[in-house]
């Protein structure tokens, strides 16, 4: 630099302080050409030299600049021309920051875009299964068995059993499963076994050209309720596996007349669902059918434990279930008022059962998916006998975004089978594979979406909910009552859905047979029968068992094998309705088919009257579809005159009168008369049953109900009990006894305070 060349300014300098060197003005280094910046043993301290303030030539052009280490609070200065301006650097290094949020913003839509996939797979299959439920058959939503249920009581709802029906409950099972709601198939496979025995019972369908003509055999009530009983427990036995378990849930649950013929018919049923079943699976055992080959007919063996307990293992297990009798007792009484409040829903149409089922739909796929993020993912045990992480559709252990040898238990639950989900709650030897957090969040999400899902236009079991939920609260006490109980974790998880099984459903015996089926643990015998019975006393104080709410709900008019107590205060005249339809002997074809159509009534007296008889008689009951194959034959004649049986025989065949098929009978509208045809008569004594059951008007409605239900019958005439009266009262339906009926002919009658009488004596 010139000499007379102005001095850049210097900076006041402090005493003491910490000076470092820098590039010489005229581009030399000091220090020997290294660098600024040297650092010590790879440390992050730059190295520093002391200035002691010497007086050397300051103004020599090998001076270094020296600089006190200051605050930096102004902007750095520089000699521009001849001026002194403050400059700013540039920046010429790579924005790390902006890649970052690059980074993580890729991160997130990978996952969104993760999420989208598979709740839409999830929506799209929900949606087609709402679709062809409300659209082709509405019967086919829920799990099916309260219908089979009403209809083994002598309930004919409409179309609860038609092929439509079963094409729906086959295919919606398969799409509501697919979309992974929480629901199960084992209440819908009942309903598929039941609409299976009723498509043989009436010989078919003619409409889709089944038909066998040896099936008309079956074509009467009778031999069609015990093919639908059968039907019932063989679908218990091929969705458990548990033939066994399918007689005793016919016999305890669906059945509400039983007979010894229908005890073994319905055992060779199951027997013969097993033995295909285990055909099937060898058959599938080499993966040539995806998941149904793994399991065999045990499909969740436990009896590699060996339970022993003691008198603490029972006080733990009777907490458990009084656990589950009022879990079970919530979960009703929350599934009453949802499913009420679904109901407004769905009678506005199909399209808002399908926005429904879009709607928990979504809900399903957010907690699926959201809630696995809250658990911590844990190491796999080292002395775990199946891949960990699992590879695939199926496994104990999912990995779900956890770094290689760890596993997410919560993950390892949602996203896997129903059957896997359970297996890995019943396993034994695994009492640290789930964290608490992980069971407790996992049993709020199971019970809380089980309720929401069950109502929606899918076929849908409550089976797998309960037995999930109730399993995984099992496990919970186990673990918290490990210090205290020797039984293994995977054993509370089976008595815990035993508990809640039996809270919910109330059954006892089926379902102890089934749980014991389905784990191949016998010496577990005595405690799962424990839990059920605390379980189910318990609930029974709060509400009915989910099936009976259900049945009441639908308005199906079902009747109790004990009749209420307010019934023993009240006689048969007392519920009779009129007005009574009677017709004679040999009536006249106009006044018949006047009463079919004004009447909605299915059964008709017949009372013979002078100048048949003497004084008019009691002959018997006619019924509707009898008189429509009659009258449609067209056999009329211009007198009053009585007939032979072998008259109406030899025009008609032996199956003629048959029970028609779903919706094949005929129907008054059907029919078309001329003004001659009306004025003719026709003779009524060879349909008419003259030996209907009878009850005089003064007996108990208690007993009439008990008779009517114990004798399974459709029509009850009640006589007077004087003989100068008419032959006949009235007749009594399922409809008169039931409560609503009752209670609109007496609103002054309280049936809380003969209950409570009945209790007291």
């Amino acid at each position: 630099m010139d000499g007379d060349s102005p001095r850049p300014p210097r900076l006041p300098e402090r005493e003491g302080s910490y000076n470092y060197d820098i590039e010489s003005m005229d581009g030399s280094v000091s220090g020997g050409g290294g660098p600024p910046w040297r650092r010590q043993n790879g440390s992050s301290e730059a190295l520093l030299r002391y200035d002691d303030g010497g007086d050397g030539d300051r103004g020599s052009t090998r001076e270094p600049l020296l600089r006190k280490r200051t605050m930096n609070t102004t902007s750095q200065i520089a000699i521009v021309g001849a001026n002194v301006c403050p400059i700013e650097s540039l920046d010429y290094e790579h924005a790390e920051y902006f890649e970052v949020i690059i980074i993580v913003f890729c991160f997130q839509c990978r996952y969104f875009k993760a999420f989208f996939v598979y709740g839409g797979c999830n929506l799209v299959l929900a949606a087609s299964a709402a679709a062809i439920c409300a659209y082709i058959a509405p019967a086919a939503a829920g799990s099916g068995i309260p219908e089979v249920k009403a209809y083994l009581n002598g309930v004919d709802a409409y179309s609860i059993l038609a092929p439509s029906t079963l094409f729906v409950k086959i295919f919606g099972s398969i799409l509501g499963v697919s979309a992974g709601f929480v629901l199960g198939k084992e209440g819908p496979m009942v309903h598929t076994g039941a609409c299976i025995a009723n498509l043989l019972g009436q010989g078919g369908s003619r409409k889709y050209h089944l038909t066998c003509n040896w099936l008309r055999y079956f074509k009467n009530d009778r031999d069609r309720r015990d093919l639908i009983t059968c039907g019932s427990a063989a679908g218990v036995a091929a969705a458990f596996r548990a033939p066994v378990g399918g007689v005793l849930f016919a016999l305890e649950e669906a059945a509400s007349w039983w007979r010894s013929a229908l005890l073994w018919r319905t055992f060779f049923t199951t027997a013969v669902v097993a033995v295909v079943l285990r055909g099937l699976i060898e058959f599938c055992r080499s993966g040539k059918c995806g998941l149904f080959g793994q399991g065999g007919l045990i499909m969740f063996d436990l009896s590699s434990t060996v339970a022993t307990y003691s008198t603490p293992d029972l006080i733990a297990i009777i907490v458990l279930g009084i656990i589950g009798g009022i879990f079970g007792g919530l979960f009703n009484l929350l599934l009453d008022k949802i499913l009420r409040v679904y109901s407004i829903i769905n009678e506005r149409g199909a399209p808002f059962k399908i926005l429904l089922t879009i709607t928990i739909s979504i809900i399903t796929s957010m907690c699926s998916y959201g809630l696995p993020w809250l658990a911590a993912c844990t190491p796999c045990p080292v002395d775990a006998v199946e891949q960990c992480p699992t590879v695939g559709r199926s496994g104990n252990y999912k990995n779900f975004q956890c770094p290689p040898g760890y596993y997410n238990g919560l993950a390892s639950l949602f996203f896997n089978t129903n059957d896997d989900a359970i297996r890995n709650l019943f396993s034994n030897g695994t009492a640290t594979e789930f964290h608490m957090s992980s069971l407790f969040i996992f049993f709020i999400a199971i019970y809380c979406l089980g309720l929401v899902t069950y109502g929606v236009a899918v076929p849908s079991g409550l089976f797998i909910p309960v037995i999930l939920a109730g399993a995984t609260y099992g496990r919970i006490v186990g673990t918290l009552l490990g210090s205290i109980s020797d039984l293994d974790p995977g054993l509370f998880a089976l008595l815990g859905a035993a508990s809640f099984l039996g809270g919910t459903m109330r059954m006892t015996v089926s379902v102890c047979v089934i749980l014991l089926e389905l784990t191949n643990d016998l010496p577990m015998l005595p405690l799962v029968m424990l839990v059920l019975l605390i379980s189910k006393t318990i609930a029974d104080n709060f509400n009915k068992g989910v099936y009976d709410q259900i049945v009441v709900m639908k308005g199906l008019p079902y009747m109790e094998a004990h009749a209420e107590p307010y019934m023993r205060h009240l006689v048969a005249g007392d519920v009779v309705s009129g007005p009574l339809i009677t017709f004679s002997g040999v009536e006249k074809v106009g006044n018949i088919v006047h009463a079919l159509r004004i009447a909605g009534h299915n059964g008709f007296p017949v009372v013979d009257e002078p100048p048949i008889t003497e004084t008019p008689e009691l002959v018997g009951l006619v019924t509707r579809s009898h008189l429509l194959v009659l009258l449609n034959s067209k056999n009329f004649m211009k007198g009053r005159v009585k007939t032979s049986g072998s008259f109406v025989l030899r025009r008609f065949g032996a199956f003629d009168f048959a029970k028609p098929g779903s919706g094949k009978g005929l129907k008054i509208e059907d029919l078309d008369f001329t003004d001659e045809e009306m004025d003719m008569y026709v003779d009524l004594h060879p349909i008419t049953n003259t030996s209907p059951y009878t009850v005089v008007e003064t007996m108990s409605l208690a007993k009439a109900a008990i008779l009517f239900r114990e004798l399974g019958l459709r029509h009850l005439l009640v006589v007077p009990k004087t003989p100068d009266r008419p032959p006949i009262v009235g007749i009594l339906t399922r409809h008169d006894f039931m409560p609503e009926h009752i209670h609109s002919l007496f609103p002054n009658l309280n049936p809380h305070k003969y209950h409570s009488a009945s209790m007291a004596g």
